[in-house]
């Protein structure tokens, strides 16, 4: 089956232009005059149709266009923990479970207002919805209760729903008596932002937001529908193990065409190994976790450790005692994210999470947490406590558990009980030098500097 040509009719000269809006489209919730920045929206919809076009045929994803705000509907083959970072308040701390359900539960009081509300009628419509959820529930005098409120309505109004005319949502937080604010409804975002794939009143667990099965019986629909899904899950995923999936969306996985064809799309360049594929982004504006990067000392962390670890598995004397353990399926992972997540449902126990088997099974080195504590002890040492910044230098085991997450989120290692699981992608960075240079300290902070050849991850 010849696979489907990205960009089709877009001249040589202009693909770069058509790559830079695909990458916009890819990359944010949703696109407004104002959000992510001023001009994105105009660079989007001068391809609007063209993208339309390929994001269905290769992805099976719908593009809702207006002259006002644009959105990429996409459709779940996996759940993974790092798709609640498109929710967190402006501080950068993930929405908790109170905040998305006040979330959902203020847009439902939207859809029954008119073109303006004010904070305390919002709290009066959504405090008894709320107190009738188990569990859930609001309080005006629990301050946990009235910040959950705040970052919501702060989300909405960063994503362009709602806009504030007068008064705070922090004065009324602090005093609900006397501080109020009044917003105004913009009700077509509203319906951009909260579009569910299916009803949700009609889903009996976390699964059925998925798009878990080709319902054709005909091969040739089968197999372009894991041509689909294989497609999804590398513009999605920061690397794909051909062992870690099933058998059919491995398969089409290994089709060079298929990989070569979304670098076309996006603009990104495909890495191909034994073990797998993985896209790469050499501007450093598709991924949302930028590794190895300049970042925070979280990120610097994370790349010294893969270098020290590198040196343990390359050494002849310690390289012998690794153990090598089997790495959990994607499906696995599946299956045991719709578990957690249905568990607060009612009835639970009754769902169905059964998975197609995978191809194979991917088998990693497994370093202990107390050699990993180790190496980060040598790593204080060797460039002071003080170059981790203030928020880590006394913090150790925090930082060792951040950058761990991180490695864990860009699947270069997977975080088991009592150590990590070293995934193939992170030999990449096993190059990672670090110095500090002269000049660059700042307030008494260190500051790392790498030299590497690789790109980062998408």
């Amino acid at each position: 089956m010849a696979e489907i040509t990205a960009a089709k009719g877009v001249a040589p000269s202009d693909l770069g232009s058509y790559q830079h809006a695909v990458r916009l489209v890819l990359t944010n919730d949703i696109i407004t005059e104002e959000r992510p920045r001023a001009g994105a929206l105009s660079a989007v919809l001068r391809w609007a149709d063209s993208i339309a076009r390929d994001l269905s045929e290769l992805l099976g994803y719908t593009l809702i266009a207006t002259a006002h705000h644009v959105r990429l509907i996409r459709r779940l083959d996996t759940l993974d923990p790092t798709q609640r970072s498109i929710f967190a308040a402006r501080s950068g701390r993930p929405f908790d479970r109170r905040r998305l359900a006040y979330l959902c539960l203020v847009l439902a009081v939207f859809q029954r207002s008119r073109i303006e509300i004010s904070l305390a009628d919002l709290v009066r419509a959504l405090a008894p919805t709320a107190n009738s959820l188990s569990g859930l529930g609001f309080d005006a005098t629990v301050t946990e209760h009235k910040r959950a409120v705040v970052d919501v309505l702060d989300w909405l109004t960063d994503h362009g729903a709602l806009r504030l005319s007068d008064g705070s949502a922090e004065n009324w937080a602090h005093d609900t008596e006397r501080g109020d604010a009044l917003y105004d409804i913009d009700h077509d975002i509203c319906a951009a932002l909260f579009r569910p794939a299916r009803p949700i009143q009609q889903l009996t667990g976390a699964a059925g937001l998925l798009d878990l099965a080709d319902v054709s019986t005909r091969r040739s629909a089968q197999r372009e529908a894991a041509a689909r899904r294989a497609r999804r899950l590398l513009i999605e995923q920061p690397v794909l193990y051909y062992s870690r999936l099933d058998t059919e969306t491995a398969a089409a996985l290994r089709s060079a065409e298929l990989a070569e064809n979304l670098a076309r799309l996006t603009g990104l360049v495909v890495e191909r190994r034994a073990e797998g594929v993985m896209l790469v982004d050499p501007t450093g504006r598709f991924t949302d976790r930028p590794f190895p990067g300049r970042g925070g000392a979280v990120n610097r962390a994370a790349g010294l450790l893969l270098a020290k670890i590198a040196d343990v598995l390359e050494d002849p004397d310690t390289a012998p005692d690794i153990t090598t353990l089997p790495v959990p399926s994607a499906l696995d992972d599946r299956a045991g994210i719709l578990s957690r997540t249905d568990a607060g449902l009612a009835g639970y126990g009754e769902q169905d999470h059964a998975e197609a088997a995978g191809e194979g099974t991917l088998e990693a080195p497994f370093i202990e947490r107390t050699r990993l504590e180790g190496m980060l002890a040598g790593l204080y040492d060797e460039f002071g406590a003080a170059s981790f910044t203030a928020q880590w230098q006394f913090d150790q085991a925090g930082l060792l558990e951040a950058a761990t997450r991180l490695l864990d989120d860009l699947s270069l290692a997977r975080r088991q009980p009592g150590g990590v699981l070293v995934l193939p992608a992170a030999w990449r960075y096993k190059n990672i030098t670090a110095a500090l240079p002269d000049g660059a300290r700042h307030d008494g902070q260190g500051a790392f500097k790498f030299d590497f050849a690789a790109e980062e991850p998408a």
